[in-house]
């Protein structure tokens, strides 16, 4: 690390409180915004975020919480945006228009904006005049609860300027997180907007009693169809199996595909799709469990005490695909069941129709 960076996070949900304690447990202060003051409050007195990964015991003497935005934006070199993302506009909305000259931005949203159907990173170019080259995606697969255990998990950070981006990954490097660059901005941004979408089918599906056989070809087919999706996107060169030289070496930070092929079965594509479907902590199949079960989607966000990201995210893919046009029958139908009321058993009838 050539200098050093100071971070600020926006968001204390369970992510948000993830990427404080890889931070702060690399011993980096952070300046941190904390909706409540109320939560401020407990976290500097138990040393623990009431709220989120409770278990995680924080070295409160390298926080600065604060309930303000601006003070965190201006006392940081790299904020770390970690807001649901149909909370983004209204945190950053009212923001002095300059507040991100000079400054890195790392997106740790794994959704879309759902009232502009903007990446953040087209957002904060209306908003703020933020250039990509100074814009970076830190994406999974990797639970929080998991960091929070201190699982073995891999993160990927994603950007155009591969080299701050692998300046970057290197504050977060810990003995139980690997992490990875890439420079598939994009790609990586819309793999995270699907696999929640994907998610939410899987979740569906095994409300609706379907079995281990038919989840798998069901994912299978989900992989199949974001790829076909990123590849109609712009992203001309998805490999499968095209590892470099270099990713042959034992794990660390381990650095992007050469030239411009992007191995979509690597971990922020494939492997985040697949614990998304799977796992008992994925929001978004959990949300999915319950409406294949029978809940309408509003008793299901009732019972959610976090947002399931593949909900807006479904509506908003499907207007952009309207320009798009990549064949995308599985999420469409999970469209259809969560924002037409399509009874899910019918959907997942006709999906069983397109599996192959």
């Amino acid at each position: 690390m050539a200098q050093i960076m100071k971070f600020g996070i926006i968001g204390s949900g369970s992510w948000g409180t993830a990427l404080a304690k890889i931070l702060t447990g690399n011993k980096n202060k952070i300046n941190w915004w904390i909706r409540g003051e109320e939560t401020i409050r407990h976290l500097l007195a138990r040393h623990h975020n009431p709220q989120y990964l409770s278990s995680v015991v924080f070295d409160t003497t390298l926080l600065q919480p604060t309930t303000n935005v601006s003070e965190v934006i201006n006392n940081s070199d790299c904020i770390i945006i970690a807001v649901p993302s149909a909370y983004a506009v209204d945190t950053l909305g009212n923001l002095d228009k300059d507040i991100f000259a000079g400054k890195k931005i790392i997106s740790a949203i794994k959704g879309i904006l759902p009232d502009q159907n903007l990446l953040l990173n087209d957002y904060l170019k209306q908003q703020f005049n933020v250039d990509l080259e100074n814009y970076f995606a830190v994406l999974g697969p990797c639970h929080a609860e998991e960091v929070a255990a201190e699982k073995l998990s891999y993160l990927t950070f994603s950007g155009i300027d591969e080299k701050t981006a692998a300046g970057i990954a290197s504050y977060f490097k810990t003995a139980y997180l690997n992490t990875i660059v890439n420079h598939d901005i994009y790609g990586v941004q819309f793999a995270a907007i699907l696999k929640n979408i994907y998610a939410l089918g899987a979740g569906i599906a095994h409300g609706l009693d379907y079995g281990d056989n038919f989840l798998s070809v069901l994912i299978a087919n989900s992989a199949d169809e974001m790829a076909g999706f990123l590849r109609k996107a712009g992203i001309k060169n998805i490999d499968v199996g095209h590892i470099s030289d270099d990713r042959r070496q034992p794990a660390g930070n381990l650095q992007p595909l050469t030239g411009d092929h992007i191995n979509y079965a690597a971990s922020v594509y494939l492997g985040d799709l697949l614990v998304t479907c799977y796992s008992l902590y994925s929001r978004n199949r959990t949300f999915g469990n319950m409406i294949g079960k029978g809940y309408s989607v509003k008793t299901a966000q009732l019972e959610m005490s976090m947002v399931a990201e593949g909900y807006n995210a479904s509506k908003c893919m499907k207007i952009i695909n309207e320009s798009i046009q990549a064949d995308m029958p599985i999420a469409e139908t999970v469209y259809k069941i969560l924002w037409e009321n399509m009874p899910a058993s019918k959907g997942f009838a006709k999906i069983e129709e397109t599996l192959v």
